[in-house]
């Protein structure tokens, strides 16, 4: 059966290819973007591959935007809640502005809109929330804890809702991508050196040296957004799906080590 699926962060990466995917299903696909540029784009795009999609202009930290959609479309059956920003850093000394933008975006803009248009579903008692998370919500990468700690609250907030939400047959669900190569991960790194200076910061330049061999073995984001999209049609699916398999596993070991850590 055809589904009203909204996709929030439709522009690039994950939330793109996802919102393909699902037209290609037959899927009714209203696919947002932040900025109107990214708009223009989205719709060149789909139609060059023959993909009938309906996209808009959403911003989650513009209160207008939001009151905007959740009235236009009203009568969704599946919010796939996919914008995100990552700055990188050492928490010690990033600027706290950066620190909350990131939950703006991350954390408030996604409740924010989550919360318009879960008044829907309990009153039609039917409706899904898919939160794209990340590996970050389950653990402490170095050097961008504070894009992990905006995680770390979403994963806080879709297990409430799951809880709460449960007696009006609404389902909620993340997914935790591990190291994809959608330019998300790299654009986290390169915000880094916008205002780290070395002559200034006591972090050394060396701290970061990791980076660059960790973004040159992303993954392909298909199989991550196969992942979304399997979950938002799956009325039965986990209420956690990390990807690939070897980042589950190694998530699962470093909570486990975790009891023992010292301080």
């Amino acid at each position: 059966m055809s589904k009203t699926i909204l996709i929030i962060g439709a522009a690039s990466g994950f939330g793109k290819i996802a919102a393909f995917e699902l037209a290609k299903k037959g899927h009714q696909v209203i696919a947002t973007a932040q900025i109107y540029p990214q708009m223009s784009d989205l719709i060149r795009e789909a139609k060059e591959h023959g993909i009938t999609l309906i996209v808009d202009k959403l911003d989650v930290t513009n209160p207008r935007d939001v009151e905007y959609i959740v009235k236009k479309y009203n009568d969704i059956d599946i919010l796939i809640s996919n914008a995100g920003i990552m700055e990188g850093g050492p928490i010690a000394e990033q600027p706290v502005d950066i620190i909350r933008s990131m939950f703006e975006v991350n954390v408030f803009g996604a409740l924010n809109l989550a919360q318009g248009f879960i008044k829907k579903f309990v009153e039609k008692k039917s409706g899904k929330v898919v939160f794209t998370s990340s590996m970050g919500g389950l653990w402490t990468v170095p050097y961008v804890a504070a894009y992990c700690a905006s995680k770390h609250a979403l994963e806080s907030i879709a297990e409430g809702l799951r809880t709460e939400l449960a007696p009006f047959n609404i389902k909620i669900a993340t997914c935790n991508p591990g190291v994809f190569g959608t330019g998300f991960n790299d654009r986290g790194v390169d915000s880094i050196f916008h205002w780290y200076d070395p002559k200034i910061n006591f972090t050394p330049e060396s701290a970061f040296d990791g980076a660059a061999e960790s973004l040159a073995h992303q993954l392909d984001p298909q199989s991550m957004a196969e992942v979304i999209v399997n979950v938002a049609l799956d009325d039965n699916s986990n209420f956690r799906n990390v990807h690939p398999k070897e980042t589950e596993d190694f998530v699962k070991q470093l909570q486990a080590d975790a009891w023992n850590t010292k301080s």
